[in-house]
C-alpha cells in the first residue's frame, strides 16, 4: 500500500509540471483622453441697431409719416414754414413754459451741446405756448442759439400727438431731410434729452 501511494504522487507531481502555466492575462491599461481644448467663444450673434435711448418710435403712429406742416412766428420776428426747411433734419421740442425750472435746463442743455449738434446740419427749434415777446426775452436771458415758435392754442402739438391743456406736454420730434418723421420722444428726462437728440442725428447720418 505504500509503494502504491508513492507512485500516485509522483504521477501527480509529473502532471502538475508538464502542464505549461497559463500566461498572465494582459489587462488593458485605460487611456487617459487628453482634455481637449475648449474651443473659443464665437462672436455674439449680432442684434439689429435699436434706437437711441428714450426713443419711443417704435410704437408711435407718427413714425415713417409726413410731418405736419406748420407756419409758426419765433421771437425774432421771423416766419418759420416746415415744409420751407425740406433738405435739412429738423428737431421739433415741445416744451411746457419759457424761464420754468425744467425748460430752463432743456433749453440751455440744447445750447450747451449746441456746437455738435449744428454740425449735424440739423435744424432746432423749440415750441411753446409763450408769446414771441416771453420767447425773446427767455432767449436773451440764457443766451438760446435757437428758435422759440409760439403755439398759443397748441394747434401745432396737437397736429404731432402732443397734449395740451394751456400748455404743451414736454415732447421732441425729429423729421428727417425727406420731410418724413424719424424720432419721437414721449418721455423726456431734461437732464440727457441733449445728449439723446445728438445721438440720434449722428446715428441718423
Amino acid at each position: 500500500m505504500k509503494i502504491v501511494a508513492c507512485t500516485l504522487v509522483v504521477l501527480a507531481s509529473s502532471c502538475t509540471a508538464s502542464t505549461p502555466p497559463s500566461p498572465p492575462i494582459a489587462q488593458a491599461t485605460p487611456q487617459r483622453t487628453a482634455p481637449s481644448a475648449s474651443a473659443p467663444p464665437g462672436p455674439a450673434a449680432s442684434s439689429p441697431a435699436s434706437p437711441p435711448a428714450g426713443d419711443d418710435s417704435a410704437r408711435d403712429e407718427l413714425l415713417g409719416k409726413a410731418a405736419p406742416d406748420f407756419t409758426a412766428k419765433a421771437q425774432d420776428g421771423t416766419t418759420v414754414h416746415l415744409a420751407a426747411l425740406r433738405g435739412k433734419r429738423v428737431v421739433i421740442y415741445f416744451y411746457p413754459k419759457d424761464e420754468t425750472p425744467g425748460c430752463t435746463k432743456e433749453a440751455c442743455s440744447f445750447r450747451d451741446a449746441w456746437d455738435p449738434i449744428a454740425k449735424t446740419g440739423a435744424v432746432l427749434v423749440g415750441v411753446s405756448a409763450d408769446s414771441s415777446e416771453s420767447h425773446l426775452a427767455f432767449v436773451q436771458h440764457y443766451k438760446l442759439p435757437f428758435l422759440l415758435l409760439t403755439d398759443p392754442d397748441g394747434a401745432i402739438g396737437r397736429s404731432y400727438g402732443v397734449p395740451f391743456e394751456g400748455h404743451h406736454r414736454r415732447q421732441t420730434l425729429v423729421v428727417g431731410a425727406d420731410g418724413i418723421v424719424r424720432n419721437v420722444y414721449r418721455k423726456v428726462d431734461v437732464t440727457v434729452h441733449a445728449a439723446q437728440i445728438l445721438e440720434a442725428l449722428t446715428q441718423g447720418g
